[in-house]
Parts: structure tokens; sequence; C-alpha cells
């Protein structure tokens, strides 16, 4: 009996044992499968690297793209002459017009010319171009024929110097050297105008005025130009005029250059002129800081200086300074227009030796006859600076 009943119990046992087993694979077979669905470390890590590279990538073409292709490009601004030399390949093209302003970039001009076919059709010439054009409108100009002629307007104004002149001619395109052609000139009877032997300057018969010349024309073309017009202007009565005053023509319009860069209103000019000539006739040192300035200028080598005047400066050793050299100045330190060529010559009558900026600011002088008077001025002026702070007094005229 015993015998006989342990079957069963080892068979009910075994199950069991196997069910266990079997529970144990099924559990183990379910952790194994889940753990090789979970990521490799680091995955997630690449996944955003990778992610924001395409990001980035794709930021880099749409701006590459418009860039390129320019969708929201306006016409362009202002006025820019551009010399493409002959044979020029469109690469160097586009540098030209990057230089210039024309376009962006020289590289992304030269794609759009290839992308667009017209590397060959570009052509040379001289140009009136746009800053900042697009690369389609630069194209579209530059594969049509140039004009024949650009007329380009010169305008000088009135008490303008050689150096300042030659700087325009720089910017208003025209080529060649305007300070050498500016020096000397067979156009000018130099003995006519009582102009000293050796004077290698053309100062003060550059007439000023607004001249309509072809762009790249040569500056010795300009200064033809002013010579002319100094010739009409500066007539035979003003000549004699000169003389009745005791003067060269040429001195003459060394007083006007003066009167040019000082006089700041109209009213002034020929009452400045009668300062000058009045303490001409006393023997007195000019002291016209005008012609400190010109010192300055020509001893650096610059076509203008607006700091102040220092003490060390208001004594600069040049024969221009009329605070320590008396007399005129060796030659005219500006080109005077002709209203400070007819004060020149008639002068106010009036027994003025002295003035100063007055003490408004807005631009006239007050002139003196005694140095009591001048000084009380020059204080009311140095007040008014003051009371700005140390800059100009403001002009609050309406």
């Amino acid at each position: 009996m015993s015998a006989g009943s342990q079957g069963p119990r080892r068979r009910i046992s075994g199950d069991r044992q196997r069910e266990r087993q079997l529970r144990d694979r099924r559990r183990l077979g379910a952790t194994r499968a889940h753990v090789s669905h979970r990521p490799p470390p680091g995955a997630f890590t690449r996944r955003r690297i990778a992610a924001a590279a395409a990001l980035i990538a794709a930021g880099l073409l749409a701006w590459f793209l418009v860039a390129l292709f320019q969708p929201f490009a306006g016409p362009g601004s202002g006025r820019v002459i551009v010399e493409i030399p002959k044979g020029a390949s469109a690469s160097r093209i586009g540098s030209i017009l990057a230089k210039d302003g024309v376009v962006p970039s020289g590289l992304l001009f030269d794609l759009r010319a290839l992308l667009g076919g017209k590397r060959g059709e570009l052509h040379s010439g001289r140009y009136e171009l746009r800053r900042n054009m697009s690369y389609a409108a630069a194209i579209d100009a530059l594969s049509k024929p140039p004009p024949a002629a650009i007329i380009e307007r010169v305008v000088i104004p009135e008490g303008f110097t050689r150096t300042q002149i030659a700087a325009l001619a720089r910017t208003d395109y025209l080529s060649g050297d305007y300070l050498a052609a500016s020096r000397r000139s067979r156009q000018l009877d130099y003995k006519r105008y009582g102009v000293p032997a050796g004077t290698s300057s053309l100062e003060g018969f550059l007439f000023p005025a607004t001249y309509e010349m072809t762009a790249g024309a040569p500056a010795s073309r300009l200064v033809s130009e002013q010579l002319l017009a100094f010739r009409e202007r500066f007539s035979a009565a003003l000549r004699s005029r000169a003389r009745s005053l005791g003067l060269t023509p040429y001195e003459l319009l060394t007083v006007a250059s003066m009167v040019e860069r000082e006089a700041k209103v109209p009213a002034d000019r020929p009452r400045i002129a009668a300062v000058i000539y009045n303490r001409l006739r006393r023997g007195m040192l000019l002291g016209v800081d005008a012609t400190v300035y010109y010192a300055i200028e020509l001893q650096r080598g610059i076509a203008t200086y607006t700091g102040p005047l220092s003490a060390s400066l208001l004594r600069i050793d040049s024969p221009y300074n009329t605070r320590t050299h008396k007399g005129l100045p060796p030659t005219p330190i500006s080109n005077p227009g002709l209203a400070s060529i007819e004060a020149a010559a008639r002068p106010a009558r009036v027994p003025y030796l002295y003035y100063v900026a007055a003490a408004d600011g807005c631009g006239e002088h007050v002139f003196s006859s005694t140095y009591a008077r001048f000084q009380a001025d020059v204080a009311a002026y140095d007040a008014a600076v003051r009371r700005n702070h140390g800059q100009p007094p403001t002009c609050t005229k309406r």
C-alpha cells in the first residue's frame, strides 16, 4: 500500500517542478525580450545631434538660397560709376562690383551669372549703377553695352582749396592728378594778374561753380574749365579796381580768398575786407585765423583741418600765418566766389580794425575800432561758449 501510494505523489511533485521551470523560463524570456528592445547607451543623444545637424544644414541651405536669389532685394540706391576692364572675367567683375558696394558678394554674383548662362555676355566699359543692387539687376545692366557717355555734375563750393577740390575730383570719377594739373597752366597770363615769379599753385584762380564733365574725363579738363570761368568773371574792370586800391589783381584775389573763408553771412564780406585793408595800411598783423588753418593743412598735407587752434598752432611756422607774419600770405588761401571778389574790390567804408564771431552763434561777426571794445566782444563770445558746455553757441533765431 505504501509503495503504491508514492507513485502518484512523485508525478504530482514532478509536474509542479516542471511548471515552475516553465514559468521561470517564460519570465526569463520576457526579461530577455524586454532587454533586447532597450536602445543602447547614447543612442538618444546621437539622434538629437543628428536632428540638430539636419536643422542647421536646412537653415544654412535656406540662407544660401535667399542670399543667392535675393527674393526680397530692392532696386538699390544712390549712384556708382563702375569701370569694367576689357576682357574681365565674371569673377573679376563680381569682385569689382562688391568692392564698390554694388552687390554684396562677388562670389555669388559669379555664381548667379553662371546659373543664368550670362558669364560670357557681360560687357566692359563704364556703367552708372546703384549701391546694393540685386545680382539679377546688376547682371542685366552689364549684359547691355555701356552708354556712350555718363555726365557727371562736379559741384565746387565757394572757398574750397585745391586740395579739397582734388578730393572732389576723385569722388566725381575724374581721372588723373588734379593737384598736379592745378600747379601751373598756359591758359593763364600770370603777368596780367601780377602773379609773382615762381608761384607753383593756381590757388585762387580755380573758380568755384558747377561743371558738367564726362565721367572718366581727365582732371586737367576741369582745371581748364575753372580757369576759363575765372577769366570770364574777373573782368578788366576788376583788375583796374585792384590797381586803384594800390594792389595787383593777384593781391586783391588773395584778400578775396581770406574774406571767403572768414565770412559766414553775405553782409560781413565788405566789412571783413575793410578790416584787412585798414590793418594793412597801419602795418598791423592781419591775424586772420583762416590763414592759420590753411598753414596747418599745407603742413600736414590734409584737405581740411577743423580742430581747435591751440596756442602752439597759432604760432605755426609758416609764411601763411598772418598772426606772426606781416602783410598778405604768399598766395590766396582758397578759391573765392564772385561775391567775395566784389567785396575785396569794394570794401565797406568803415574804421574797423577788429572782428570776432557774435555771441549769438548765428554766423555774424561783431566789429570794433578799439582793442578794448574787441576784448569785450571776445569775452562775450567766450562766456557764450562756457554756457554751452564748451561748444560754440547755438543760434536760436528763426
